[in-house]
């Protein structure tokens, strides 16, 4: 079940996929959104605020998304936050890097708003 209450932190080095990712947020009932235009910026983030949930690009300057996905596995404090990860990249061997660094679900740029709220709803058991 979605807890509309639960912060989600927004990860992506572009401002507009940032603002797109929280209107559909919030389009699905959810308020407490934060975010951080890089993986550098997200873990001070997540050692500063509650986070229960995190969307995040692939490709950003200073750390990746699967670089801070590594690093949120790695760390016994958010090692369970369930982890969406957003990317152009869509070849199977980079795919597989994201499965083996344990990411929650996987969508491919560009996407609906549609393909985003399954997504969501596939990490949280709805349907």
């Amino acid at each position: 079940m979605l807890d509309k209450n639960m912060c989600i932190l927004v990860v992506d080095d572009l401002t507009s996929m940032r603002g797109h990712v929280r209107s559909v947020l919030k389009s699905m009932g959810f308020h407490r959104i934060v975010e951080a235009a890089n993986g550098v910026e997200a873990l001070r983030t997540l050692n500063t605020d509650p986070v229960d949930f995190i969307i995040s690009d692939w490709n950003m300057p200073l750390m990746s998304g699967l670089d801070l996905l590594k690093c949120v596995r790695g760390d016994d404090k958010h090692k369970d936050i369930p982890f969406l990860m957003l990317t152009g990249q869509s070849e199977r061997k980079e795919i597989l890097l994201a499965v083996a660094a344990k990411v929650n679900n996987y969508l491919v740029k560009p996407f609906t708003s549609l393909a985003l709220e399954q997504k969501i709803k596939a990490i949280f058991g709805c349907s």
